[in-house]
């Protein structure tokens, strides 16, 4: 499975505190585990504080949004 993700996600992911960039990096490893999703339209994944926004082409997540509550 390959993950990618547009800047916006990246510009987030890349400054946020290192506690919540690990949950954000879990829902994605999660995202990426999950085999039966097979969503071609947007779906969301949400964690204690954190949230992301992807979708899926076959092999390829693209997350397109990262947010947190903190």
């Amino acid at each position: 499975m390959r993950v990618e993700l547009v800047q916006r996600a990246a510009n987030v992911l890349f400054d946020v505190p290192d506690d919540v960039h690990e949950e954000i990096i879990t829902l994605i490893e999660a995202v990426a585990q999950d085999r039966g999703m097979r969503a071609s339209d947007l779906a969301a994944a949400f964690g204690e504080w954190c949230w992301l926004v992807y979708t899926r082409h076959g092999e390829v997540i693209e997350v397109l949004d990262v947010g947190c509550a903190r």
